[in-house]
């Protein structure tokens, strides 16, 4: 019998990757592409969505072509992207009306600013469950229909369509299914978190037409078929890349917590059947929905600068010839000289959520050397990290025993082993350490069958590595008392305009 697989489309901040996975959740192929960031005013971050759309048609058959394999090989696609991207393009020509304004973009803090004292924004706070934010979605729906001329006329008459990433993908793929899953819709400011749909009052205080939205399926459920990229192949999930990587590590009972390290880092608390709204600056969130059952709920801190501040430091201060040289250049010193970097450089997330703050460095001295730099660079993500898992423990009650880490920045020996530190628990990597992939694939397979039920995706998970707390409680005391009046001197450096 011909052996099957399942395909994972990737679609990060940076970069598309295709990934093949066997029975047993093992790497059979990968195919990846970075796309281009664009940067046209300060705070703000776009991409060409047809530029990705390409990649992926690239990608997918090259993937297949590595593993040795034909799409009749494949059990079923499933996708995890970036969130909160917003794409809007022509119904018709399937081409974007301008580039996707990505989840880092800030110009909509203006609008943000004025929305929130609009009459209604409790409300809307109340049935999306998040806060108003340049992060999400919505805003940024908005900011376009306001600036662009005749945009908010044709998206009355349906002419343009509204999607972030995965739903753009999907429309692609399969020719014009116009879908989302729950987890991305729920990041939007615009769904209704306890019925899963779309909320008329919402799109009402936003001045939004529903006519331009996709339709709201489950995240685990076939969406439809591909006609192009894996042409007969189900699609067979759709999920945000955080709430992806939250399925790749198993973490379906309420309690399990996972962070996934990449452009940004994300933590996130699976809390089960219900939803915890919490009190310390952290969003809550649909986690995933398998078709026929009631969703599941999540905790989730997010941080926006945590890999990016490597690549900052590679592309912009070109202290570094590539990502891994950072922790070389950061073992040539035994601290960091007294040095903190604070890259608040979209504003500040979780658990701050201050969309004035700018990024510092500071406790600069004569003393300081890029070895210095590059300790402080990794220190900013473990200490974010740690402000996050306070925020947790404070909102559900718990005390965060183990956590589980995947992402490209896990790599990184002397900043998983900091983070230990400063956690005081034990830091846990799988063998797996693509998650965001896998769990799509998870998903996807498991919408077809292709795995029979969630405990056989745990009989996957294995520890490939640990690293145990060393750090006295003293010093990490003092130092994350530094950190905090490092972060205090980023904030209201924007002034209201």
């Amino acid at each position: 019998m011909t052996e099957s697989y399942v395909v994972a489309i990737d679609q990060g901040t940076t970069s598309t990757r295709c990934i093949v996975f066997d029975r047993r959740g093992q790497l059979v192929s990968l195919a990846q592409q970075e796309h281009k960031q664009y940067f046209p005013k300060p705070g703000w971050v776009e991409h060409d969505a047809l530029e990705i759309w390409r990649n992926v048609e690239r990608l997918g058959p090259e993937a297949l072509r590595r593993a040795g394999i034909t799409e009749s090989q494949v059990a079923a696609v499933g996708i995890a992207n970036q969130r909160e991207t917003t794409v809007v393009w022509d119904r018709v020509t399937g081409r974007p009306v301008g580039h996707a304004i990505v989840w880092q973009d800030t110009r909509t803090d203006t609008l943000v600013n004025r929305l929130a004292r609009a009459p209604g924004a409790d409300a809307v706070h109340e049935r999306s469950a998040l806060p108003l934010a340049t992060y999400f979605s919505g805003p940024r729906v908005r900011w376009m229909l306001d600036r662009t001329p005749g945009l908010r006329e044709r998206a009355e008459r349906g002419e343009v369509l509204f999607g972030t990433m995965e739903t753009w993908l999907i429309w692609k793929l399969t020719g014009g299914l116009h879908v989302t899953d729950v987890t991305n819709a729920s990041r939007t400011m615009l769904l209704d978190v306890h019925t899963l749909d779309w909320s008329p009052e919402s799109l009402a205080f936003f001045g939004i037409p529903r006519e331009m939205l996709p339709e709201v399926r489950p995240s685990v459920g076939v969406f439809g078929t591909a006609r192009s990229a894996f042409p007969g192949v189900r699609i067979g999930a759709a999920l945000g890349d955080q709430q992806a990587a939250l399925f790749g590590q198993t973490c379906f009972t309420p309690g399990e917590a996972k962070c996934t390290y990449g452009t940004g880092s994300f933590l996130l608390l699976n809390t089960g059947a219900e939803l915890v709204r919490s009190t310390h600056g952290l969003l809550s969130t649909v986690a995933y929905q398998i078709d026929g059952e009631p969703a599941a709920y999540a905790l989730e801190g997010s941080i926006a600068i945590t890999g990016s501040l490597v690549q900052w430091f590679r592309d912009q201060l070109e202290l570094i010839a590539s990502a891994p040289e950072i922790e070389t250049l950061a073992r040539t010193v035994a601290d960091n000289g007294g040095c903190y970097i604070v890259p608040a450089f979209s504003g500040l997330f979780a658990p701050h959520w201050r969309s004035e703050a700018r990024g510092v460095v500071v406790g600069l001295t004569s003393y300081i050397t890029k070895g210095h730099l590059a300790r402080a660079v990794l220190e900013a993500t473990a200490w974010q990290i740690r402000e996050v898992v306070d925020a947790m423990n404070a909102d559900s009650g718990l005390t965060l025993k183990t956590l589980k880490v995947d992402g490209g920045m896990t790599a990184d020996n002397l900043l998983m082993q900091f983070q230990a530190d400063v956690l005081d628990v034990p830091v846990v990597r799988p063998l797996a350490s693509e998650t965001v992939s896998l769990g799509a694939a998870y998903a996807a397979g498991l919408a077809v069958g292709y795995w029979p039920d969630l405990e056989g995706l745990r009989q996957n998970w294995h520890r490939a590595a640990q690293w145990l707390p060393t750090m006295d409680s003293a010093l990490r005391d003092r130092e994350y008392g530094n950190w905090k009046r490092a972060v205090s001197r980023t904030l209201d450096w924007i002034e209201p305009s």
